[in-house]
């Protein structure tokens, strides 16, 4: 495995935030192979060398990326801890909280699909930064049938209370007689995006 910054290492393992593993590395409290490291810049091999804070060793197992696909279902809540103790998708996973494990992105509580979970940083702010523009397919169905009037607004962007969303691909999948089921092609991720983006233009998502 490549080496990496002592930092991140201990930010992966979930020793710390990676801001809060620097302060435990400058405080002289972190040992890489019995050796007090102080310096930021030091980088390491999780695979080979022993890392322990405050003389407790770091398990490797914690230290190896891991990335998980989780068929999310309804009911179950999309972060790591909640303060209401619903059930979250680290239920779902086992060991998930042992090896620091995080969602990308996240899908409310209603809705079901796939859901990546990992331990991997970088891969997380790839997936889930603006800037990167990475695309998330979706399937909602919603009441009434929405007309090219609709489809056009949701293309160019709806106006939220927190903004303009961004432009969205959108196809009209089926017409029924009370629901109809849209495909949607998101490159951003606000709360309740879509659930929102159906309630502007009065065709609410359908309950289940």
């Amino acid at each position: 495995m490549p080496e990496e910054r002592l930092q991140k290492v201990l930010a992966r393992a979930g020793v710390a935030s990676r801001r809060k593993a620097e302060e435990l590395i400058r405080q002289g409290r972190v040992e890489v192979n019995r050796r007090v490291v102080t310096q930021l810049g030091v980088k390491v091999d999780p695979e080979r060398d022993e890392i322990r804070v405050d003389g407790e060793r770091i398990r490797p197992d914690r230290l190896r990326r891991r990335y998980v696909a989780l068929n999310k279902p309804r009911g179950i809540i999309t972060t790591v801890r909640d303060p209401r103790g619903r059930p979250t998708v680290m239920d779902l996973v086992p060991k998930a909280r042992d090896y620091a494990l995080v969602p990308v992105g996240r899908l409310d509580r209603e809705s079901e699909g796939l859901l990546l979970l990992t331990n991997d940083g970088d891969l997380v702010n790839r997936l889930t930064h603006p800037r990167y523009g990475h695309e998330k397919e979706y399937r909602v169905e919603v009441y009434g049938v929405p007309d090219e009037r609709d489809v056009k607004a949701i293309r160019r962007g709806i106006v939220l209370e927190d903004g303009r969303t961004a432009p969205a691909d959108v196809w009209v999948e089926r017409r029924g007689e009370h629901t109809s089921t849209l495909r949607l092609v998101l490159r951003e991720g606000r709360k309740r995006q879509i659930r929102r983006m159906m309630q502007a233009i009065g065709h609410p998502v359908a309950s289940s």
